[in-house]
């Protein structure tokens, strides 16, 4: 059983972009399965061919009862009987059985992972601007949204749309071996069905996808609220967010009245249609057999396939219905997920090859796609092992070089080296491997202690993370912690963002992260500014340590922090303004010192110069 629910890889991986058109996207979605749809394509066929052999069967059975004599049934016809039976009881059981088993097994459950890994795995490749103009929670519902809808797609369309095909096309032969007027009217018949759904089928795909959206828009509004709950509470703001879901789930109800709205016509509809069906076929058979041109075996044969696919219209019906709504989701999903990221490999991208690690900004420029903010033509060499201050008040520029250093941005103009390697053209991977980060805003995973810290070396040993963790003054609340499920230590979970922890815990877990990644570049923005005087005075004893040995740029409004830097750089409206070290910047009696002397408790403010 477990070896025929891994035939078809759940988790394989495709080198090709999703497309963005609809058939080209549910092909790539799928691809690595087909072999596995193609056999259940077949079987399908098989069964909806049987579906209607039976029936034929059940006509030669009763005409073969009718011509044989009194008490002579059984016995002139046992070896067609036991033929028919073995059909019944062996045969449609063992390909039914075989079709169910391909779709519940086989194809089912691999195939909504597969679709949803593919879908992870592209959305993992999004620049941060992606991330930074939607919802996460609006994001995440997409891909599980697409992933189920392709699914639905494809497995309903094998199970009903190809299984109706081969129902109608035994239907036609079998009625065309009757009479050929018959077989026409069943034609009329299904060409009437036919432009019926064509003309339904496409207004419900399009209140389909205008469902999905509204319903994305809910899951992302409330994921969002949630997400920033403290905020709410902090600031009394409980009646706002309700007012907002409730404006977002209002919209939602409307799209889901319009979808139900037409929907209940289509099906009104399609019961009187499908009954049209079974009464002329069997009128029209049972005409002929008056005439003395049909067969009580036909009547029966008839009568049996007309109730059937009268039957089955009903349920193609909904489910084209169903697979109509699940084509608008995807291609509403597409529409989310399948943009191009903004910041790619070049395709010769070789990996970073860090050495000395020396980084050169060479007239560097960035404005966000503005005509202000953001950094112009900056030119700046940090020399290999050299500590670095960046000082600036807001909006001045620090946080867009960082940013460029990451490539999370392409710089607009100009180019940024390290030893040389201009870091457009090697992968980002590589990059940013090299390139160890503590941040102001610390993101921490809900998952342990361990997990996260482990993050920055995920194959590092017990005692290495335990050492980073002592170096970064971690180790002794972590020894502390225990989490709803009674986990302690290590092993607890730190909550969304890492919420049960303070700030100044927060940072040293991160720093502990950043210890242990042990990447020739750090970056500190703000790395101790939630830290209490006692416990910063530690942390920047291991700081220093840390710092040993590697090309350091470091963020912070309190200067006081930066002032050992080897040098500190000054930046103003995106430019350099002045450069050099804490005292000949004091002496030089510029910007830097107007900061130094105007801080406010030990911190730059926005208008600190002014």
């Amino acid at each position: 059983m477990n070896r025929a629910a891994n035939l078809i890889a759940p988790f394989a991986r495709t080198d090709q972009p999703p497309p963005q058109t609809l058939w080209k996207f549910l092909v790539w979605s799928v691809s690595s399965a087909w072999p596995f749809l193609l056999l259940a394509v077949v079987l399908s066929m098989g069964t909806g061919t049987f579906d209607v052999l039976g029936a034929i069967l059940l006509g030669i059975m009763i005409d073969s009862a009718l011509a044989s004599g009194e008490g002579q049934v059984f016995s002139e016809n046992a070896l067609l009987f036991m033929a028919i039976a073995a059909f019944f009881l062996i045969l449609r059981p063992i390909v039914f059985g075989a079709f169910s088993f391909v779709q519940s097994v086989v194809i089912g459950p691999s195939l909504g992972s597969l679709v949803l890994s593919r879908l992870h795995r592209w959305t993992l490749g999004q620049s941060v601007t992606f991330f930074d103009n939607d919802f996460a929670g609006r994001i995440a519902q997409k891909q599980m949204q697409a992933s189920r809808a392709v699914t639905e797609v494809t497995i309903e369309t094998v199970n009903t749309v190809v299984f109706a095909l081969a129902s109608m096309t035994a239907a036609t032969l079998l009625l065309l071996t009757i009479d050929w007027r018959i077989a026409i009217l069943l034609a009329l018949w299904l060409l009437a069905y036919l432009r019926f759904i064509t003309w339904f089928l496409p207004r419900i795909r399009i209140r389909a996808a205008a469902r999905a959206g509204a319903r994305a828009a809910v899951s992302g509004q409330v994921v969002d609220t949630i997400t920033n709950m403290r905020t709410v509470k902090l600031f009394a703001s409980a009646q706002h967010e309700d007012d907002v879901a409730i404006k977002s789930m209002e919209t939602y109800r409307e799209r889901m009245i319009d979808f139900g709205s037409i929907s209940s016509l289509f099906r009104f509809l399609l019961t009187i249609i499908a009954a049209i069906l079974p009464v002329a076929l069997t009128a029209a058979v049972l005409a002929l057999w008056q005439a003395g041109a049909a067969t009580p075996g036909d009547i029966a044969a008839v009568g049996t396939v007309s109730l059937r696919i009268s039957q089955m219209t009903g349920w193609v019906s909904f489910t084209l219905m169903g697979i109509y709504s699940n084509i608008g989701e995807v291609e509403d999903g597409m529409r989310t997920l399948t943009p191009r990221p903004t910041i790619t490999d070049a395709p010769d991208a070789k990996p970073l090859e860090v050495n000395a690690a020396e980084i050169s900004f060479d007239k560097a420029s960035f404005s966000y796609g503005r005509e202000t903010g953001g950094i112009e033509a900056i030119d700046l060499t940090v020399a290999p092992g050299e500590k670095i201050g960046l000082v600036g008040a807001s909006g001045a520029g620090k946080s867009t070089l960082v940013s460029l250093l990451l490539r999370l941005y392409d710089a607009e103009t100009g180019r940024i080296l390290i030893d040389g390697q201009d870091i457009s053209k090697v992968s980002q991977d590589s990059l940013r491997r090299a390139i160890g980060m503590v941040t102001q805003d610390t993101a921490m995973f809900n998952r342990t202690a361990r997990d996260n810290i482990l993050y920055g070396q995920r194959n590092a040993t017990e005692e290495e993370l335990i050492a980073a963790a002592k170096r970064a003054e971690a180790h002794d609340f972590i020894q502390d912690l225990k989490d709803h499920r009674g986990n302690t230590g290590y092993d607890a979970y730190l909550g969304e963002r890492g919420v049960k922890l303070s700030g100044g815990q927060r940072q040293r877990i991160a720093l502990a992260r950043a210890i242990l990644k042990n990447a020739p570049i750090l970056i500190l923005d703000e790395a101790t500014s939630a830290l209490d005087s006692e416990v910063e005075a530690v942390i920047q004893t291991a700081l220093d340590t840390v710092m040993e040995d590697k090309t350091v740029i470091a963020i912070a409004h309190r200067l006081s922090t930066i002032a050992r830097m080897d040098r500190i750089v000054v930046l103003e409206d995106g430019h350099i303004v002045e450069t050099g070290s804490h005292s000949a910047l004091l002496a030089k009696d510029g910007l830097y010192a107007r900061y130094w002397q105007r801080q406010s408790g030990g911190f730059l403010t926005t208008k600190a110069a002014e």
